[in-house]
């Protein structure tokens, strides 16, 4: 079983790839609140609502203080064709070794259809100004997910 992050865990270091192939770190956001979240496939219909989902409150959020960055264990052609299709304008970042996606508890076991498989499990992080989490959420649904983590995000 994949170990889960609690709130006042340090969040684990990464360094992956963005759309454009640049390295994005977690820790160039040091001194920020970031929502950073992690999902199955982009381009996939739930994947897809959630990403514009954030889209559209990112200005919301922006104002709130805190920056997103999404991870998928897609490669960054695919996440490149994903940014430019749904007019995205925040880093995603791959992970196709799964590296991170286990890090952070967002890959292991799960349920699909009532069976027991291994794939990623949608999951959202707030990780404080300190580098620290303040909030983990596993097995978050796709729609409506964002509208309920603004609800919920610490002021």
């Amino acid at each position: 079983m994949t170990s889960r992050l609690e709130p006042g865990d340090t969040a684990p270091a990464f360094t992956l790839p963005d759309s454009e192939g640049k390295p994005v770190s977690l820790s160039d956001y040091l001194g920020k609140s970031v929502v950073v979240y992690f999902y199955p496939a982009a381009g996939t219909p739930g994947c897809t609502k959630q990403a514009c989902d954030f889209r559209d409150s990112l200005a919301q959020l922006n104002d709130l203080g805190y920056e997103v960055i999404g991870i998928s264990p897609d490669k960054q052609e695919k996440l490149a064709k994903f940014r430019d299709a749904e007019g995205l304008t925040f880093p995603l970042l791959g992970d196709p070794d799964k590296k991170v996606l286990v890090e952070w508890g967002a890959f292991g076991e799960k349920q699909n259809y009532g069976r027991t498989v291994q794939g990623v499990i949608r999951s959202t992080f707030l990780v404080g100004p300190d580098g620290k989490i303040v909030k983990a959420m596993y097995n978050v649904r796709a729609t409506g997910h964002v509208a309920k983590l603004l609800r919920e995000l610490p002021s």
